[in-house]
């Protein structure tokens, strides 16, 4: 089948299998058949597209709002790195330099948070590029995931517009990012690689491109987090949950107000127009599919204990074993946000067959990250989440025999600075981010590992990789991390190139990091 193929020379097969799809999407109608040229083109391209995966596979980005100090995520300790480290760290009374390897728990009512930590913890990459590396004291599932393989660190990843020098970008002769520094403009311009108003989310517009493989489109892309454009798409109606599941108008016995009959009147009204204005007609046409995609849901998703992702028999109102963390400086176990919302991300994966599902993209956050003072205690319980819920995520994906078929990620704002101010670091550039699967060619650090230089007393470092107060110049694009799991999910170069806009500002041998299998 030629992409150029006119909708009335396509086989009968395969002319319904496209109506099918149009379906899907809402978009079929009588005049389908008469169709031609550009609108059934990108349809068949679509089909094509999809023809080139075998089987199921999904992307899951999980991004840490208020911008990670990757800093204190993964962290280089050979001896110049750490010195390097240690003295930025301290500077201006700074309480965030963290312990060495192999220094002991401290339990004195003095010492510090960090101190009670304990030491951060190697990890062994097959590659070190000459260095020595280890993860926050808190990340021990991360580590154990690193060793067995399963877990990659993507090094200094940031959002650029082109290859960037030190040097080019002090004298004004590299192209810069728009309003970098900024969290609602680089928590877009990562999920989107624009600023604030996008409207497209390069998840969202991978999904565009793989549609036809799904027979329900509508889920296609989903937000277990809210709103996020990560997920949303030109075709690709982004999908919210809710961590026990599908959002539906009145409880869960089918009422409204204690009532069916107040339910089943809301639903007719809500979804129904008196007039032709068009805010009217695309809120009742959202309100339609939103219904129609809980009923849809309803019987395809499993219960919460239904799988490995949780445990049965709970008594009403007991936040599940599973999906619970211990703070690492108060002790006290309590409900994980992040793995909660990987629960349901794990029941949507359960229900991929019965939806017919071949490629989906999702999205989880996690707040908290902003870590201008008290970071010592907030960053941990921020990594101990992430760690928590990654492990738990993997182990349920595992269990249920897709852990190879899904691939997790990590995207935030920004990294932050080198130096402290006091409690607490500045907004940064670039960071180091982790990606996750069996798929993953695990335990090894991809990208370039930045070099940690002594201060230079005038604000910045003497290093290439860092600029003023040690924010890391990325020496990896967004969009080369997009591409290499783009590719992954079974998308071209040519349609890489269209969806990431800058990925074309490199050379081909850079657009793919190697972290895939």
């Amino acid at each position: 089948m030629s992409s150029s193929t006119p909708f009335d020379k396509l086989s009968r097969p395969t002319r319904r299998a496209l109506l099918q799809r149009f379906g899907a999407l809402g978009l079929a109608s009588p005049a389908l058949s008469g169709l031609g040229g550009l609108g059934l083109s990108l349809a068949a391209m679509g089909q094509a597209s999809a023809a080139t995966g075998s089987g199921y596979r999904a992307l899951v980005c999980v991004f840490l709002y208020g911008g990670n100090d990757a800093y204190n995520m993964v962290l280089a300790t050979d001896a110049p790195s750490w010195t390097s480290y240690t003295q930025a760290r301290a500077a201006n009374g700074g309480l965030i330099a963290l312990a060495g390897p192999g220094v002991p728990k401290s339990n004195g009512n003095g010492a510090t948070t960090n101190a009670k930590l304990g030491g951060v913890l190697p990890i062994v990459p097959r590659n070190p590029q000459g260095r020595a590396l280890a993860l926050h004291p808190v990340m021990g599932e991360m580590a154990d995931l690193f060793g067995r393989g399963k877990l990659a660190v993507m090094s200094n990843v940031g959002p650029l517009s082109g290859p960037t020098t030190k040097a080019a970008y002090l004298d004004g002769s590299a192209a810069r990012p728009p309003k970098l520094f900024s969290h609602n403009d680089q928590q877009s311009t990562w999920q989107a690689l624009s600023t604030e108003g996008a409207t497209r989310g390069w998840g969202g517009r991978m999904a565009d491109l793989l549609l036809a493989g799904n027979q329900r489109a509508m889920f296609s892309a989903i937000s277990a987090n809210g709103n996020a454009v990560w997920v949303s798409g030109g075709s690709a109606r982004p999908y919210q949950l809710a961590t026990t599941g599908a959002i539906r108008i009145g409880d869960a016995s089918g009422n409204a107000f204690g009532s069916a009959v107040a339910q089943q009147k809301m639903l007719a009204l809500m979804s129904s127009t008196r007039g032709s204005q068009t805010l009217e007609s695309e809120f009742a046409a959202t309100v339609g599919r939103s219904m129609a995609a809980e009923g849809l849901l309803r019987g395809a998703l499993p219960g919460a204990t239904a799988g490995p992702w949780g445990t049965s028999g709970l008594p009403a109102g007991q936040i599940d074993p599973l999906l619970m963390v211990t703070d690492p400086v108060s002790g006290v176990a309590d409900g994980n946000p992040l793995s909660a919302q990987f629960q349901v991300v794990a029941r949507m994966i359960a229900a991929r067959s019965t939806l017919g599902m071949s490629r989906q993209v999702f999205f989880v956050g996690l707040p908290g990250f902003d870590t201008h003072d008290a970071q010592p205690e907030r960053h941990a319980l921020c990594l101990a989440q992430l760690s928590q819920g990654m492990a738990y995520f993997d182990r349920t994906l595992t269990q249920m025999g897709i852990s190879d078929s899904v691939t997790t990620f990590t995207a935030s704002d920004f990294g932050r600075n080198f130096s402290s101010n006091g409690e607490g670091c500045d907004h940064g550039w670039g960071a180091h981010h982790l990606v996750m699967g069996a798929g993953v060619k695990g335990g090894d650090v991809y990208g370039q590992l930045p070099v940690f230089g002594a201060a230079d007393g005038l604000g910045g470092f003497k290093s290439p990789d860092q600029l003023a107060n040690g924010a890391l110049l990325p020496s990896t694009s967004v969009e080369a991390y997009a591409a290499t799991m783009g590719g992954w999910m079974g998308l071209d170069s040519g349609q890489l190139l269209g969806i990431l806009p800058n990925l074309g500002q490199w050379s081909p041998g850079l657009r793919n990091l190697g972290f895939m299998a």
